[in-house]
């Protein structure tokens, strides 16, 4: 009896799969990344500027700077998760992420400033946001789009609801405090709920990938275990990464910059609410709709699709002078992300295998921490230079056109196709073996 059956064998030790269980907390882990989000530290701007008596620039700077340095790390703990397993790693990062929060509210000068910046970008939008978007891979491959889709939901709803919540604990406690009692969040909270409940793959509890449905029709099952290097020679690679990265760009920078976007436009702090808000919604909507129909379609024209609506809602953005066409910017821009992310992360599993998921992730995930610190810098110095924001919303709309030109021309990996080689994924490794 080889290892499989084995697995089968054991998995009617739990009456139900237990998938269904990680599915939750993912989506706890996603939202737990608010913490490093721009959308989250956002909201502490002013109070943390005028506390420590920093300009405009320092702050900025110290986010950029903490942003760039934050993000040279997560390759690696890409590949420390392919080594020690999801659940040490996610364990190891959860706990970090509570300390980085209280690096944050002893922060005194600058520089401590830029080493709580550099923390929660490292393992908030970094890698806590990566080991939870590698997790639900290892326990669904048919439903894959599906339970992504589910799982992305915890990020728009924290996108809505979080800066709420930073603004009511500020109307009676400081900045410091605020990102205190987020530390014991994390730490009470979350970490001991993980230990009793999370685990690296279905092997662990005696079971299999897709609780042993259809496993004989499962592509990636088939096809698990391009390494790095071996993606990044493929066009689908970059296209997926460029993609992702490009997003990370424009979102970040429009919404750290929204409120004197907007202002020169003729609105205000309501009008901003209300862009957030329905940005959030279409996207969750349109990445539960990309989940779902990433199990049954090619995920190259929706990839697409998600491009020109980003493209889209920047033109519109330009173009806004009322609230109406304001509001309609925001859906098409939350529209447009929503749609190409919830196509295009589930083809990292299916498409690139699972044996060296960390390390692919890992890389796809520090591009775009990269790409998000620049963002709002470059809006920032076209602002300056031209005197206002419109020349960088009009750049920011042409990016998407090479990107789309790149998709166009790239071939998703086949796993079907008999040239191509790649490791199995029951090689064995120090701690994640993946499963079927």
């Amino acid at each position: 009896m080889n290892s499989s059956d084995l697995a089968i064998s054991r998995s009617s030790t739990l009456p139900f799969y237990y998938g269904w269980v990680m599915l939750p907390l993912a989506m706890l882990a996603l939202a737990a990344t608010s913490v490093g989000q721009t959308f989250g530290i956002s909201t502490f701007n002013a109070p943390i500027r005028e506390s420590l008596n920093l300009s405009h620039t320092q702050l900025a700077g110290a986010y950029l700077m903490g942003t760039l340095l934050g993000a040279i790390p997560i390759t690696y703990f890409g590949r420390l998760m392919d080594r020690w397993g999801l659940r040490t790693t996610m364990l190891v990062t959860l706990i970090l992420l509570a300390g980085a929060c209280l690096v944050l509210s002893i922060s005194m000068n600058w520089f401590m400033l830029l080493l709580a910046f550099c923390f929660l970008r490292m393992l908030g939008p970094g890698t806590l946001a990566m080991l939870s978007g590698n997790t639900l891979a290892f326990w669904f491959d048919r439903r894959l789009g599906l339970v992504e889709a589910f799982r992305k939901i915890a990020i728009s709803v924290a996108m809505g609801t979080v800066p709420a919540i930073n603004l009511w604990m500020l109307t009676f406690l400081n900045w410091r405090e605020t990102y205190a009692i987020w530390a014991c969040v994390l730490l009470v909270g979350l970490v001991p709920l993980f230990v009793c409940l999370f685990q690296s793959r279905p092997g662990d509890v005696g079971q299999v990938i897709d609780h042993g449905l259809d496993r004989s029709k499962s592509e990636s099952i088939q096809f698990n275990g391009l390494t790095l290097h071996e993606s990044m020679r493929t066009f689908a690679f970059w296209a997926i990464t460029f993609g992702a990265g490009l997003n990370a760009l424009v979102m970040t920078a429009v919404v750290f910059n929204l409120t004197p976007v907007l202002a020169e436009r003729g609105l205000n702090e309501w009008d901003h609410a209300r862009f957030m808000s329905v940005l959030a919604a279409c996207m969750a909507i349109t990445q539960f709709i990309g989940g779902v129909l990433a199990d049954y379609v090619p995920p190259k024209p929706l990839m697409i699709a998600g491009h020109l609506g980003l493209a889209g809602g920047l033109v519109l953005l330009y173009q806004s002078d009322s609230s109406a066409t304001a509001l309609l910017a925001g859906g098409l821009l939350g529209s447009g992300q929503g749609t190409f992310f919830g196509i295009s992360h589930p083809l990292w599993a299916r498409r690139f295998g699972r044996l060296h998921l960390g390390q692919i992730t890992g890389f796809a995930m520090t591009t775009m921490v990269v790409s998000s610190s620049g963002g709002p810098f470059a809006m920032g110095l076209i602002k300056d230079w031209q005197g206002s924001f419109d020349p960088s919303l009009i750049l920011f709309a042409l990016m998407p056109l090479p990107v789309i030109v790149f998709t166009l021309l790239a071939r998703m990996p086949d796993p079907r196709d008999q040239d191509m080689k790649f490791a199995n994924e029951n090689a064995p490794t120090q701690d994640n073996s993946a499963e079927g």
